[in-house]
């Protein structure tokens, strides 16, 4: 397996992480879950308020006519651009990061209702403190 399908294969999808919420299999109390909200979408706003300069990196950046600096010119926007890329991985995170948010928000949901089931079979058995 080439070394960039293994870190496809590593990286966790927002349609995965909301999965894992919603099945329980991720939970996360209300302060971690605020804290991790609160970056998520920092980073967002910033990538929006940005996203036009960030667009130009897709743009040939003015050097001169010889054929090196062609080259080096082409070189950068494909760079940037391509599978690995800058502003790839960019429009990627762009498009992921709200369902982050949004499986962070269940699994804090999921955290809670734990602690309530945990402290309801507690009760039940008598051990309350």
């Amino acid at each position: 397996m080439s070394e960039e399908k293994a870190e496809k294969q590593r990286m966790l999808s927002g349609v995965q992480l909301r999965k894992m919420a919603v099945s329980g299999s991720f939970a996360v109390d209300e302060n971690t879950g605020n804290r991790m909200i609160e970056a998520l979408e920092g980073v967002i706003e910033t990538l929006t308020t940005r996203w036009a300069a960030i667009q130009r990196l897709q743009d040939s950046p003015r050097l001169s006519t010889t054929a090196t600096a062609q080259w080096v010119s082409s070189r950068m926007v494909g760079t940037a651009v391509d599978e690995r890329g800058l502003l790839t991985q960019l429009q990627h995170a762009k498009a992921e990061f709200p369902a982050y948010v949004e499986a962070i928000r269940i699994a804090k949901r999921n955290y809670k209702q734990r602690e309530q089931d945990n402290h309801d079979l507690i009760k039940r058995t008598g051990r309350t403190e």
